[in-house]
């Protein structure tokens, strides 16, 4: 109906399905301008603001806090002031579940994906068009794909986009390739010979950022652009209260305040993401796995290799992004982008700024990739 929007269960992920509305963060009649914070969902893995997609009025909030709902429920109603009253009442008696339309049904296939590079098996998800430059999107220390939840669909609008589970990370086997950022890359660019990608614009977090940029450097072919989130390779500093202490927490009282410094506000981390993380690292040899890179890495709290201080000779775009509150690698090593880079540093966010301003974060990776 012409004039009114709906605001809808976001699909956050490969994985959701359903989500729990916490809170409503504006009141019926407000002027809502576009992206602005709505109501907040939390997701079995992670809570999160709705954003308004367009302008207007909040007319209705339809659903409760509370209520569990599945992906696309109606969850209230925008509308200008030339909407009557009447009309948004028979637009929510009428609202319908959309069923999956033509790009979903494109994009139904099975949720993961994996493949086999030197013997080791690789989960990795491949989403979004069909046609462009891919964007590859690498995950942190003790990561996985779903680092990338709030930011998949969004960039995969206009391009390609795959994320992949580093060796001994997700669901990908428990084993190394070695344990310095060229090993891994080295491993990346055979990863992505293997799913026949010969080129992408490849964003990194934190030790993801470290690998793509050598990647870069390494394999200068594979590489259209980076983006560098939180990264690491920009400086030499990184806590390893973090990382050692994600690699030896082993009860959920040990593991909730070091996850805790992932984030801004440590509300984010759910009981849900403590159980996941320690399901991860419960696996046979992943604990093997995390103490040889941090030992390889990140001894005595220092980077031992930083290739994002040689992008420059590259000549590639290079985007930078950081929260101005990360406790883990600091943002002053943004300072340290290559000149010509376009570097943004947010307020509010720490070392998860992609999922803490992930529509920010969102805004910026499709101008620099072209989306």
């Amino acid at each position: 109906m012409a004039g009114i929007t709906p605001i809808v269960m976001p699909k956050w992920g490969l994985s959701m399905s359903e989500g729990t509305v916490v809170a409503w963060l504006v009141e019926v009649g407000d002027e809502i301008e576009v992206g602005t914070p709505i109501l907040d969902v939390e997701t079995d893995k992670i809570a999160n603001a709705v954003e308004a997609p367009d302008p207007g009025v909040l007319r209705r909030k339809v659903a409760n806090d509370g209520e569990l709902l599945p992906v696309k429920a109606l969850l209230g109603v925008m509308g200008g002031s030339d909407v009557s009253d009447a009309d948004i009442d028979a637009y929510i008696a009428a609202y319908v579940m959309p069923a999956a339309d033509e790009d979903d049904e494109a994009n139904a296939g099975p949720a993961y994906l994996y493949a086999d590079v030197d013997g080791t098996r690789i989960r990795y998800a491949r989403k979004g068009a069909e046609d462009g430059t891919p964007v590859l999107f690498i995950h942190g220390y003790g990561g996985d794909l779903d680092n990338w939840l709030f930011n998949i669909d969004a960039i995969g609008e206009k391009n390609p986009v795959i994320a992949l589970d580093l060796p001994g990370h997700g669901q990908s086997d428990a084993k190394l390739p070695g344990t310095s950022i060229e090993a891994l890359a080295d491993f990346v660019a055979r990863f992505m010979g293997v799913i026949d990608v010969a080129q992408a614009h490849v964003v990194g977090h934190s030790m993801g950022g470290a690998i793509a940029s050598q990647l870069a450097l390494s394999h200068p072919k594979r590489v259209v652009s980076l983006g560098l989130i939180a990264s690491a390779g920009l400086g030499p500093d990184i806590n390893n209260g973090y990382t050692e202490g994600f690699a030896n927490a082993a009860s959920r009282r040990d593991l909730k305040p070091v996850l805790e410094q992932l984030f801004k506000d440590p509300g984010l981390v759910s009981r849900q993401m403590i159980d996941d993380v320690l399901k991860y690292k419960r696996l046979d040899g992943v604990s093997e796995v995390l103490a040889a890179l941090g030992r390889g890495l990140f001894a005595a709290g220092r980077q031992a290799s930083q290739p994002g201080l040689q992008l420059e000779s590259t000549g590639k775009p290079v985007l930078v992004v950081w929260g101005r509150d990360d406790q883990v690698v600091p943002a002053a090593h943004a300072g340290n982008a290559p000149a010509g880079a376009t570097v943004e540093v947010f307020d509010d966010a720490g070392h998860m700024v992609q999922m803490e301003r992930a529509n920010d974060v969102n805004r910026l990776l499709k101008q620099h990739v072209g989306g």
